[in-house]
């Protein structure tokens, strides 16, 4: 997965415009760096990160009916799901660039997470269990973090 992100890393170089930095946050790119590591526009693709009671999830669809553009979703929540089990979190760091927030937890109790997807509409869903307490708190720092860089929807959980 790493050389993976080695090889995008790389494209996404050209994909930039030259005056974009390697510490370059805007939205548009790290938009394009999520165009190369997950295979869709993510203007025209609707990304939800939802905390929940035993975890989180992850959700992407397509916002409209796209064969391939779904089944690139799919591809990609899969390898992210097998590539998170290990403890990999190249992708966000990739697409967000910058270390994630809640991902060096995660990594360190990938024993006691599972990853779970799941095929919807136009794309999928990644399930994040746990019944690890310091776990469930790094998953939701790391959803929180989604939320807010994507500017996308997603239930974030109020503690009483």
């Amino acid at each position: 997965m790493r050389a993976h992100l080695a090889a995008l890393s790389l494209l996404a170089t050209f994909a930039l415009p030259s005056s974009a930095s390697a510490q370059d946050s805007s939205f548009a790119a790290m938009q394009k760096r999520g165009k190369v590591a997950m295979g869709v526009d993510q203007y025209t693709s609707i990304h939800k990160f939802d905390d929940l009671a035993d975890g989180g999830r992850i959700e992407l669809q397509r916002d409209r009916d796209d064969v391939v553009g779904t089944r690139a979703i799919r591809e990609h929540l899969k390898a992210i799901s097998a590539a998170f089990s290990q403890g990999d979190f190249s992708t966000p760091a990739f697409v967000h660039m910058r270390d994630v927030p809640g991902t060096k937890v995660m990594a360190a109790r990938r024993g006691v997470i599972r990853y779970e997807f799941r095929e919807l509409p136009r794309g999928g869903e990644l399930r994040i269990t746990t019944g690890d307490s310091v776990a469930r708190i790094a998953v939701h720092q790391f959803l929180a973090f989604q939320r807010s860089d994507h500017n996308a929807a997603g239930h974030e959980m109020h503690k009483p």
